[in-house]
């Protein structure tokens, strides 16, 4: 696992950056009107790059506000020297009524203003060959091992204004083909679907994905040795915040293995590579009850089912592999259940295959039925 040393080396600048700073060019001077896409409105601290939430060396690193059709969608921290973003920061709504699913077919984009100060706060189409301060579209396309990774995906936008603005390349770093379409790719899946559209409140949350960079160049952009993101929000069903982070090593992977990559705390998250992603109290720092790949943050299996752990069984049903072995098995007809639970349990493996699986809808005796099928299974 890679570390900070390629940032943590920077000659640190008596200058400090401040979020309203009226002389600076556009890019930096509206980032106080982007701490809306930050929670409680507090940006990440990064040891050596932005501890305190205020960046150390603001002639490399450049907060761009990132605006599509004069509106301001998320934030980011962009490196103009490894020509890829720290990271890009949003507020997660769900999709919008009657949204359009799928990619957009608009064009790649760049910021104007990391070239000329004057230009104005529209991302802009990428039409040259190559620009000073950022990566462009003919950058990425001389190289066919990497795709244009996403640190906000599209997926995640709300509508279709909110995914073009995501195809800016200011908001991409080169992200290998495999991880990309491999275990990164399913943990953004996983995380939209059965965390922030299901447990998080009115589809509500914030979310931060960053990268870490590396020695290694694709030509003038830096390959990103690591990709970790970060999510909270207030969960209904748990009545308290909730939080987890996941990362993953930016190399190929097998196609033919299942990798996954395993829900960490905020804590791991921040011992790994110094950064505290969503400082102050309400996340929770410590645990994840929110699983979403890997093993579950538990370690043991529950052999009785009282209502003390009513809430974690749906969590304990999604991870567990010899349940989801059994449904296959339902699925396939190479199994057969008797007794009057059986039903219940095939209607079980069908909601935990379209998600839609609810703790409060399973009764006490059908959790024990299923218990003591997975134990007659061993």
């Amino acid at each position: 696992m890679a570390s900070l040393k390629t940032w943590c080396l920077l000659p640190l600048s008596v200058l400090i950056l401040q979020f309203i700073t009226p002389t600076e060019t556009e890019v930096v001077a509206t980032v106080s009107k982007c701490n809306d896409f930050f929670f409680e409105n507090v940006p990440p601290q990064i040891k050596s790059i932005m501890p305190n939430g205020k960046i150390m060396n603001r002639v490399r690193f450049k907060v761009i506000c990132q605006t599509y059709e004069n509106e301001k969608r998320f934030v980011t921290v962009y490196d103009i020297t490894n020509k890829i973003p720290v990271f890009s920061a949003y507020k997660y709504k769900g999709p919008k009524e009657g949204a359009k699913e799928g990619r957009p077919k608009g064009e790649w984009k760049i910021e104007p203003q990391l070239e000329h100060s004057k230009k104005g706060p529209n991302m802009e189409d990428s039409e040259k060959d190559e620009y000073t301060n950022q990566a462009s579209d003919k950058d990425y396309k001389k190289y066919k091992n990497f795709n244009r990774g996403h640190l906000f995906p599209s997926s995640y936008a709300s509508d279709e204004n909110d995914k073009e603005s995501t195809f800016t390349l200011t908001n991409i770093v080169p992200q290998s083909i495999t991880f990309n379409s491999g275990s990164w790719g399913e943990m953004e899946k996983c995380v939209k679907k059965k965390i922030l559209d299901k447990s998080c409140l009115n589809k509500e949350a914030f979310v931060v994905t960053g990268a870490i960079p590396s020695n290694n160049k694709t030509g003038k952009i830096n390959i990103p040795s690591v990709l970790w993101s970060a999510f909270c929000c207030y969960s209904a069903k748990h009545k308290s915040f909730v939080a987890g982070a996941h990362w993953g090593d930016n190399i190929a992977e097998d196609p033919r293995q299942s990798k996954r990559l395993e829900t960490k705390t905020l804590e791991a998250l921040e011992k790994q590579f110094h950064i505290d992603v969503f400082p102050g109290k309400e996340c929770p720092r410590k645990e994840t009850v929110i699983t979403c790949g890997g093993p579950a943050p538990t370690t043991t299996t529950p052999t009785s089912l009282s209502t003390k752990n009513q809430e974690n069984f749906t969590d304990f049903l999604y991870e567990n592999k010899k349940f989801q072995n059994l449904c296959k098995k339902l699925f396939n007809k190479s199994l057969k259940l008797k007794g009057r639970q059986s039903k219940e349990i095939f209607n079980l493996c069908l909601k935990i295959n379209k998600n839609p699986l609810r703790s409060e809808k399973i009764t006490e005796e059908l959790k024990q039925s299923v218990l003591n099928l997975l134990n007659e299974n061993d």
